[in-house]
């Protein structure tokens, strides 16, 4: 039970990083979905430096890497709002914006996870 009020309290306080990101002004200027973008890679980077840690320290199991990793990581991120935003930009017919949102948000979360990983060490 302690493992679910764990990612219930990380997963919500992601979430809530997550929508502050989506308020700031400087992002609501532009079509291209830059919140969603940096709340994924910024999720990535913090998952590979806590998983890192944890697989070194042999803390997988432990209640920092749950709060952290499926709790706050799983909030911040959200697979749901790109797959969305995607077909946003599908039916307004900016199809390179797509191929560019696609593939910038596969290349900056594996290049996060890696550089989250490699700082772990």
């Amino acid at each position: 039970m302690k493992q679910f009020l764990l990612v219930f309290i990380g997963g919500g306080l992601g979430s809530v990083f997550r929508f502050f990101l989506s308020q700031i002004s400087f992002f609501n200027y532009s079509k291209f979905p830059v919140p969603t973008l940096l709340s994924n890679a910024i999720g990535c980077f913090i998952l590979g430096i806590v998983l890192g840690y944890a697989i070194k320290n042999d803390h997988l199991n432990s209640p920092q890497t749950i709060l952290l990793a499926a709790g706050f990581c799983g909030g911040l991120t959200t697979f749901s709002t790109f797959a969305y935003e995607n077909i946003t930009l599908i039916k307004n017919g900016d199809i390179s914006q797509v191929l560019i949102y696609t593939l910038l948000s596969l290349f900056l979360g594996f290049i996060a996870i890696i550089i989250g990983l490699q700082l772990s060490k």
